[in-house]
């Protein structure tokens, strides 16, 4: 009984309603202040009032300077992801398709800086990615538009039983908990890839192990490895209240969904854009196919509570 106490406190206290809207306005605050000090650097480093011996990019244009603020928007989009997993498991896997989004339109106003305007565009890296990430950010879009359309199709309206309402009560309470687990991981985890990065930068001969190859995958590539986990568990937990074959698909189907987008932060280049393409247009599939089987199956049981009642 403490331990249901204490969690019910835990899941109060880091994922309330209060707890939800006190983060946004301290993230925006956050996120409005690190715009101006990012953009003042900028800006010293280039009068010369600071010399740095090897300049990072993102301090080579002010466009450069939006990087930071978007950083930490997605902290926040990252927290929401948390927020929405015991309330609705569509919307959970929406919001790590609209992080990805995120993240490719945060790499595209760090690369506006490189853009090189020339007759040959294509034969530059930079111009090239920059391409890529413009038109996958449009495609991404569209595709999440098309994923919470159907997310929000409901075909069953049939009465649940009282073993199976106690059965997706306790789901629910097992999702919480997950979801309860997830934050603290996710502020020690944060807390650990920007010290890390930070460490980098001003040693960088010291921490060669700890190498950060791509600024764009700090913080998420790790937290998507503990997603994994975390569906993985849902998924068993979810044979609790159903064993139906759509369903577990469907789940099965996110989880897959949810390693490709892993599986992105370990390449670059169109590969990259590739990937974390697939892992959306799949899940999306995923949701369509699975709604064709609910459509059916409702159809079936109406027909026969007709037949029952005539």
């Amino acid at each position: 009984m403490t331990f249901l106490k204490l969690f019910e406190t835990l899941y109060d206290k880091f994922l309330s309603d209060k707890t939800k809207e006190r983060s946004e306005r301290a993230i925006l605050s956050i996120a409005i202040s690190s715009f101006i000090i990012h953009l003042t650097i900028i800006y010293l480093v280039d009068f010369g009032m600071i010399s740095l011996n090897e300049p990072s990019d993102l301090l080579s244009h002010p466009i450069a300077a939006i990087y930071t603020p978007f950083s930490f928007i997605l902290l926040y989009e990252v927290y929401l992801l948390i927020y929405y997993l015991p309330k609705s498991f569509t919307t959970y896997i929406g919001k790590q398709y609209e992080i990805m989004t995120l993240i490719v339109i945060r790499r595209l106003f760090k690369d506006l800086s490189h853009l090189a305007i020339t007759p040959d565009w294509f034969s530059v890296n930079y111009n090239l990615q920059f391409t890529y990430d413009l038109v996958t950010s449009i495609l991404m879009f569209f595709l999440i538009y098309l994923f919470y359309i159907q997310s929000k199709k409901v075909y069953s309206s049939i009465v649940l039983h009282k073993i199976q309402i106690v059965s997706l009560s306790r789901f629910v309470q097992i999702k919480k908990l997950m979801a309860t687990f997830l934050v603290p991981v996710f502020v020690l985890l944060a807390i650990y890839s920007f010290a890390n990065w930070l460490i980098q930068i001003i040693y960088p001969q010291e921490n060669i192990t700890n190498s950060f190859s791509n600024i764009n995958n700090i913080f998420f590539e790790q937290f998507f490895t503990f997603l994994i986990f975390a569906d993985v568990f849902l998924l068993l937990f979810s044979f609790f209240i159903t064993n139906e074959f759509h369903k577990v698909m469907r789940n099965s189907g996110f989880i897959i969904s949810t390693i490709l987008i892993r599986l992105s932060f370990s390449v670059s280049g169109f590969l990259n854009n590739l990937l974390i393409v697939c892992a959306i247009i799949f899940g999306l599939l995923i949701i369509i196919v699975h709604n064709k089987f609910e459509k059916i199956i409702a159809v079936e049981k109406n027909n026969a509570n007709n037949l029952h009642e005539s």
